[in-house]
C-alpha cells in the first residue's frame, strides 16, 4: 500500500494484520464506544506506563528495549493499582483505580 497507493478493503486489511478488528459500518460507533469504555476502565497509571514503554522501545536497540520493558513491568507491578487489580480480580469485583 505504501509504495503502490492501492486501496484495500477492511477484510483484506485484517488478513494482512493492519487492523485487529473489522465491524460493519453500521456497528462502528458502538464498537468504538465499547473499546473506549474498555480502555477507560483500566488503570490510568498502567496505561501511561504501557504507552510510554511502547514508544520508548521503538528508539532502542533490542537489548536496551528488553531492559526498559523489564523496568517498566517492575514499576507497574509495584504500583498500588497492580495490587488493586489483583485484589479486585480475586474478589470478582470491579477495580477502584487510584492512579498510583
Amino acid at each position: 500500500m505504501l509504495l503502490t497507493g492501492d486501496a484495500i478493503d477492511a477484510g483484506r486489511a485484517r488478513e494482512m494484520g493492519l487492523v485487529n478488528r473489522v465491524v460493519p459500518a453500521a456497528a462502528l460507533d458502538d464498537a468504538v464506544d465499547m473499546l473506549a469504555r474498555q480502555i477507560a476502565g483500566k488503570s490510568p497509571l498502567t496505561l501511561a506506563i504501557g504507552k510510554e514503554a511502547f514508544y520508548r522501545q521503538l528508539e532502542l536497540g533490542l537489548a536496551d528495549a528488553y531492559d526498559y520493558a523489564a523496568a517498566a513491568m517492575t514499576t507497574n507491578m509495584l504500583a498500588a493499582d497492580a495490587a488493586e487489580g489483583i485484589d479486585a480480580f480475586l474478589a470478582k469485583r470491579p477495580p477502584a483505580w487510584r492512579g498510583c
